[in-house]
């Protein structure tokens, strides 16, 4: 194939930038178009900034329906629905229900380890070539808390982890107290990740990879494209007022990239988490790491902005506002973990894109030979930037790989 191919991508995101960055180092001319500049208060902007590599025990888990009504009724809890969505979710939510057996846990586990343990190499052949990250990668691990209650949970999770030879650190209430002192005592155990990192500002690193791709003679469209159409086999990109042709496309909008795909013939599940979080300003030296409390299902990770709140899986599509109820349960929660805080900052609403056996989609579109895909990251689209680039540029390259990529097929929706 020729290196000279132009390749237009859809996504200025973490996805989007990385696969341009990949595509940059195999000689291609690599544009790229989003609706809005990037940086922008999207799903990349305002994750908990995790890199985490461990993580490939997904929401299809047997353990998870049986505690979906009391998640649902608890204040407190970690999922919320938008009921004037409810029916829309419908099909999805019985694919998924379909993919929470074991086997199909132990599938997605299994296909998200095999992409996890390449994901901080992937980062540091990107970091390799930025001068300076002016200390916006933290290597202080990340560390999961737990009370004495849904200890099976707990089990499931270490015993799945330990099958696939994820490195795991189990600690008690002491080594906690260690690690984080000013958390208050309502923790029984835990479990810490002493090899992941966190961003002290995932938006200051977005935008590094972005000037990077710049320098390297990439280019940006602050565009709308509103549909793919084809001049032969090639795609062109249509916008309000101009049309983009290309020798190949990536897809790499995240929870928006459905309006695509459907135009283009290709019924793929994708639907949106609807995920949260606030500052408290001048309080990141309470911790030195990020700190989960798997019973409430959330996070809380110093940055520069302060400490950032994250949580919450919340169902209700695009167009629905923010939820005052979801912001005022990470600041219940924020103060439960903490005790007194000031005033909270910075209410943010991103959206996560989720498929029902929760796998990204990556590769070629069924119908399309010229359109690749590489979106549907859910939780873990941050973590898994640079590596998903990394194997999607070797697809448009046409390069041979040792990597099973048959589970992250659009094609298993067929």
């Amino acid at each position: 194939m020729s290196k000279n191919f132009k390749v237009g991508i859809i996504g200025s995101g973490i996805q989007g930038v990385s696969n341009a960055l990949f595509l940059q180092k195999k000689g291609f001319d690599v544009t790229i178009f989003d609706r809005d500049e990037p940086g922008s208060p999207a799903a990349s902007y305002g994750n908990a900034g995790h890199f985490s590599p461990y993580a490939s025990l997904s929401l299809n888990r047997t353990d998870i329906l049986l505690d979906v009504p009391a998640m649902l009724m608890s204040s407190t809890g970690p999922l919320a629905l938008k009921w004037n969505y409810v029916p829309k979710m419908i099909p999805w939510f019985i694919k998924f229900l379909l993919n929470t057996s074991k086997n199909k846990m132990m599938h997605t586990a299994k296909n998200m380890h095999q992409i996890l343990d390449l994901a901080l190499p992937a980062y540091d052949e990107i970091f390799d070539e930025i001068d300076d990250l002016e200390g916006l990668v933290e290597n202080k691990g990340i560390l999961y808390i737990w009370n004495d209650k849904d200890l099976k949970s707990r089990e499931l999770e270490i015993k799945v982890r330990e099958e696939l030879g994820v490195e795991q650190q189990l600690v008690n209430k002491h080594e906690i107290h260690d690690l984080e002192p000013h958390i208050r005592p309502f923790y029984h155990a835990g479990v810490f990740y002493p090899y992941a990192r966190h961003a002290r500002n995932p938006k200051k690193i977005l935008l590094k990879f972005f000037d990077l791709f710049m320098k390297k003679g990439g280019k940006f469209n602050k565009l709308n494209i509103k549909d793919i159409e084809f001049d032969g086999d090639k795609p062109t990109f249509i916008s309000e007022v101009q049309r983009f042709v290309f020798d190949k496309a990536v897809i790499a909008c995240g929870a928006f990239s459905k309006k695509l795909t459907d135009n283009l013939g290709e019924k793929i599940p994708l639907d949106t988490e609807r995920g949260y979080h606030v500052h408290f300003k001048n309080c990141d030296h309470l911790l030195s790491r990020p700190v989960i409390f798997q019973n409430r299902g959330f996070g809380v990770t110093p940055m520069e902005q302060g400490l950032r709140v994250v949580g919450t899986v919340e169902f209700g599509g695009l167009e629905n506002p923010l939820s005052k109820s979801r912001i005022k349960n990470l600041i219940n929660n924020a103060k439960y973990m903490f005790g007194d805080l000031p005033d909270h900052e910075d209410e943010w609403l991103g959206f996560r894109p989720t498929l029902p056996d929760f796998l990204p989609v990556m590769g070629p579109s069924k119908k399309y030979k010229n359109i690749f895909y590489c979106f549907g990251h859910h939780h873990l689209g941050w973590t898994l930037g640079p590596i998903s680039g990394k194997i999607v540029s070797g697809m448009i390259a046409e390069e041979n790989t040792n990597l099973n990529l048959n589970p992250y097929s659009s094609s298993r929706f067929s």
